[in-house]
């Protein structure tokens, strides 16, 4: 079914481990879809940015393995028109991560291209580093509580901007919104937040997928059988949802020390193994991770 969409857009990811069902569909103003280590991207040339990313973050990808890389770059995939460094540079807006790159520390691959300009949008600073901060931290603690999640998020594009920024004219939107699917509990929330700095509870921005959907023209979870998606998308089970999201406590572990190994990359300069010691999964330290 997924795959028939693509190909009635056009559009084809390309193919890796990741579980891609849940992918949402949009009919109108996405450009390419593509996917990179861990997320999928939902592309728009004319806002440069994602109109939506989609991944799984399961129990054991919330394990911290690799520090954050802060190595922004611009999107190489062909046909993308990215955005560029410059874009954001003195706009007074961060570089605000949609899937974040604390959900991508299980591995360098993943951590590094959480940093790809296709995974950001124009944030303003007291929004990304609050109530979005806080909102992505209680997704990692719900994940944790409910065996893994599916997570749709990215800009509300439909709606007039609140201007744009750069040499390419990136769009800054007005409000954000944030979607999970806990799998095996068949529990469904959305969350729509303005890009500005705000002190409200979380659980205030909560909406329905029925009334995202209205907001974004994006269709979510329409792989569901019929019938499960009409009644998961109406309603939100707020008791489902009752941790506290105002003070989230959850941080991810880390990989015990006794992981550590030798990197298994080849140096250049000498030509022998790299020595420096690395707790990647993949066996490689962050000059020669793959």
């Amino acid at each position: 079914m997924r795959r028939l969409w693509l190909a009635l857009l056009g559009l084809c990811p390309l193919v890796h481990g990741q579980d891609d069902k849940y992918l949402p569909q949009s009919s109108h103003g996405v450009d390419q879809v593509f996917n990179h280590a861990h997320y999928y991207v939902a592309y728009s040339n004319k806002h440069r940015q994602a109109i939506w990313v989609a991944y799984e973050l399961s129990v054991t990808e919330l394990v911290k393995a690799v520090p954050r890389t802060n190595r922004f770059f611009a999107c190489k995939y062909a046909g993308v028109a990215s955005a560029s460094l410059a874009d954001y540079s003195g706009s007074g807006y961060d570089r605000g991560h949609l899937a974040p790159a604390a959900d991508m520390s299980f591995s360098y691959a993943s951590m590094s291209e959480s940093f790809c300009l296709c995974n950001m949008s124009p944030q303003v600073p007291g929004f990304n580093r609050g109530i979005w901060k806080k909102l992505e931290t209680a997704v990692r603690g719900w994940a944790a509580a409910k065996g893994g999640l599916y997570v749709a998020t990215g800009p509300i594009l439909k709606e007039k901007p609140k201007g744009a920024i750069g040499p390419n004219s990136v769009t800054v939107p007005a409000r954000y919104y944030k979607v999970l699917y806990a799998e095996q509990d068949h529990k469904m929330i959305a969350f729509v937040l303005k890009n500005a700095s705000s002190k409200r509870p979380l659980m205030d921005a909560a909406v329905t997928i029925d009334e995202l959907e209205r907001i974004t023209d994006l269709d979510f979870f329409s792989q569901l059988p019929d019938e499960t998606e009409a009644v998961l998308e109406s309603t939100i089970d707020k008791a489902y949802w009752h941790m506290s999201v105002n003070k989230p406590t959850y941080s991810a572990p880390s990989y015990p020390s006794s992981l550590a190994q030798q990197c298994k990359g080849i140096t250049k300069s000498s030509g022998k193994r790299c020595r420096n010691k690395t707790k990647s999964p993949s066996g490689y330290c962050h000059h020669h991770a793959r």
